[in-house]
């Protein structure tokens, strides 16, 4: 599989997150600015929908549209889950530095979202971060809606991972979230993530979550590697390296595969979706490996075989 929506001018999709609903696979991503000929607004950066019945081909049905006055600078980065048969999106708002903030929508039909009233419902407080939060995605554990978030240091220079929980009870409005932890939960320290841990994608099996995530800022390579938690707050790196590197040169993927999103489909399987290119970011491309488990211990499995 290798996806992209062609319609702003070029392949430009990044940041899937993908859900099961009402019979149909949804893809969520992040839609880049128009440009050459299809450049007929000043719209940045947006989210596409797409919608697939086998994982495999995909088709475009529609956008969720920057119709907020937070959002006029632009909306990306999106989470999806289906809780009570909705759709809910968790997605940052972009552009404004260190202002960016999660907002929180719900659709009834996939396609169709109504805005959370108290939007951006979190950003992070506290002297350990600049006060942003990106790339947010959710997993329910422990009666619990989880949050992960990428905050900077309070220099900007840093990525790293937070956590805050509302709720499932709840609207999810900001007054909802508690931040969970004064410091990141997971904080660049191996080479190959250099300066950057970012977009988390948190899956539950057999009572571990595990955190697929991406290491090191945009085709620097950005790679994935992957961590564990019994508690959803402290996380052991299970790899010292990528879990899921880089393509060869020449590949489509060379400049990186970055940015996971993990997906469980109703026989079991795992399935990871992540973002890669070969030309340094002009183009994004989305793509998606089956991950086989073996005594705790996810790897990538090219047979699509579950285990």
């Amino acid at each position: 599989m290798k996806f992209a929506d062609t319609s702003r001018g070029r392949p430009f999709t990044k940041d899937p997150a993908v859900v099961s609903f009402k019979g149909k696979y949804w893809m969520y991503y992040t839609l880049g600015p128009y440009v050459g000929e299809q450049k007929t607004s000043d719209r940045g950066f947006s989210i596409g929908i797409a919608v697939s019945d086998d994982l495999e081909h995909w088709e475009t049905v529609g956008e969720i549209p920057e119709d907020q006055t937070y959002e006029q600078r632009g909306i990306c980065a999106p989470g999806a889950i289906v809780l009570d048969n909705r759709i809910h999106v968790f997605y940052q708002t972009y552009g404004n530095g260190a202002n960016d903030a999660i907002c929180h929508a719900v659709s009834d039909d996939g396609t169709n979202f109504t805005k959370n009233s108290t939007n951006p419902v979190f950003r992070p407080t506290g002297p350990w971060n600049n006060g942003r939060a990106i790339d947010a995605d959710v997993i329910v554990f422990k009666g619990k809606l989880w949050l992960y978030f990428a905050t900077r240091d309070p220099q900007g220079d840093i990525q790293m991972q937070g956590v805050a929980s509302a709720s499932l009870d709840s609207d999810f409005v900001r007054s909802d979230w508690i931040q969970e932890c004064d410091e990141a939960i997971l904080y660049p320290e191996l080479p190959w993530e250099q300066e950057c841990i970012e977009a988390a994608a948190v899956c539950e099996r057999e009572g571990k979550l595990y955190m697929f995530y991406a290491g090191a800022y945009n085709n620097k390579p950005q790679q994935i590697g992957c961590a564990v938690s019994v508690d959803a707050v402290q996380w052991t790196r299970l790899f010292q390296e990528p879990f899921l590197s880089n393509g060869k040169p020449g590949s489509w993927n060379e400049s990186e595969s970055g940015h996971p999103f993990v997906f469980t489909d109703e026989n079991s399987q795992t399935h990871l979706f992540f973002q890669g290119n070969n030309d340094m970011g002009r183009t994004w491309y989305i793509s998606r490996v089956s991950i086989g488990w073996r005594d705790g211990t996810p790897y990538v499995d090219g047979t699509g075989e579950r285990s």
